[in-house]
């Protein structure tokens, strides 16, 4: 058993997974970091000096002047502050991760026929469209001759 799993660890696949989850959580890092020490800032001075992070809503009723006191305290709160944080990290991250996905999909892609050159002609029998290179119709599988 101990040989199959140290077989099983050691393919290429689960590396590959491990390696990207690794890099994932350094990428997600990153990115927690811009929405709340780049982003966020901004957005809370023209908001009228508003610190995010600071958003709650108390629920034991009495008042705590910031979050991190109210935490200190145990105080039940509604953090919609830190929430806020999360979706936009969350936007970021599937933002970059379509934009990695595209590039990927672009490269991978078979490479349009140069302009001019006919891909489909038209089956002589029946008239449907088929491909160039056909030698027999899918629609009437009539015999074509090159």
């Amino acid at each position: 058993m101990l040989r199959e799993f140290k077989e099983f660890a050691m393919r290429g696949n689960v590396i590959d997974m491990a390696v990207g989850v690794i890099i994932g959580a350094a990428f997600g890092k990153i990115v927690s970091s811009l929405t709340n020490d780049v982003l966020m800032p901004p957005i809370g001075l023209m908001l009228g000096k508003v610190d995010f992070t600071n958003l709650y809503l108390n629920l034991s009723g009495i008042p705590y002047p910031s979050l991190a006191e109210a935490k200190k305290a145990g105080a039940a709160t509604i953090n919609y502050g830190v929430f806020v944080n999360s979706i936009l990290d969350f936007v970021i991250v599937a933002f970059v991760l379509f934009l990695l996905i595209r590039q990927i999909n672009r490269l991978l892609s078979p490479a349009p026929p140069p302009p001019g050159e006919p891909t489909q002609k038209d089956c002589p029998y029946c008239l449907s469209v088929i491909p160039i290179k056909a030698t027999r119709c899918s629609q009437c599988t009539s015999q074509l001759s090159q």
